[in-house]
């Protein structure tokens, strides 16, 4: 057992540190390809052009509030979309007949590419962050309501007969059988969730922001300053990865308990 548990850890030590070998070797391989103009400069930028934009954005005291805004506004999405999937794949479950009429939508809502949507969102809610999270939840609600809900109708129906062969209620084995049974789906609904909270988040910004790092990324696509395009790619790609962390530490805690 003892041996298992080293050579796991030595495994996973190699998987990092194969991971960050190959993100160096990309950056190093990038500049390198640049400093002898094999690609051009203008259009790729560079890690140190990358590095540079992002000391000027730190200057100018906009670093950190355009991370901040997109986080905040990923985090608010995120626990909405997550609290108000479960709570209607409840309903839906607890209820055939209103599953039965919100399937067709779901799907079509589902369906639908969001950024059709942003006028009406923006004429609705107002240019401002609350577009922003509406655009957010109407790509991470459904995806955590379709889920959830055919987790919830997966579970053993006997064990759902045998429970009723005991009198139990409906909110009784909601609880003891239902929640449990599913928890490993909605964690994984959950992991997938922060990513589409993310995506959501984004194309609101493209949308409608004025700060914010898809507001960097559309802003600098318009003056066509390709650094900061880029820059903003690389913060977001850095805060996807923190988001993505912290749900795993988080579902981590939870099975453990």
């Amino acid at each position: 057992m003892i041996e298992y548990i080293k050579q796991r850890k030595r495994f996973n030590l190699l998987v990092k540190s194969t991971q960050i070998s190959i993100f160096i070797i990309f950056l190093l391989l990038w500049q390198f390809l640049v400093d002898k103009n094999i690609i051009n400069p203008f259009i790729f930028s560079s890690p140190v052009k990358i590095i540079n934009t992002i000391i000027n954005l730190y200057k100018n005291n906009n670093l950190f509030n355009h991370i901040w805004v997109t986080f905040y506004e990923v985090v608010i999405s995120f626990i909405l979309g997550t609290l108000i999937g479960i709570l209607i794949a409840s309903i839906m479950w607890s209820n055939k007949f209103i599953a039965r009429v919100l399937e067709p939508y779901l799907t079509i809502i589902n369906s639908l590419p969001k950024v059709a949507l942003g006028p009406i969102i923006i004429i609705w809610f107002g240019s401002g962050m609350k577009s922003i999270i509406i655009m957010a939840l109407l790509i991470s609600t459904v995806i955590t309501i379709m889920n959830v809900y055919e987790a919830f109708i997966s579970i053993d129906e006997i064990k759902i007969k045998l429970l009723k062969s005991f009198k139990a209620s409906k909110l009784f084995i909601y609880i003891k059988l239902i929640l449990p049974g599913s928890i490993d789906t909605i964690l994984s609904t959950i992991i997938i969730n922060i990513s589409m909270s993310l995506v959501g988040v984004i194309m609101g910004e493209f949308l409608v922001s004025k700060e914010g790092i898809g507001y960097l990324i559309m802003y600098g696509s318009q003056v066509f300053n390709l650094n900061l395009v880029i820059t903003g790619i690389f913060l977001l790609s850095i805060l996807s990865v923190i988001l993505y962390y912290i749900v795993i530490i988080l579902k981590k805690r939870l099975t453990k308990n």
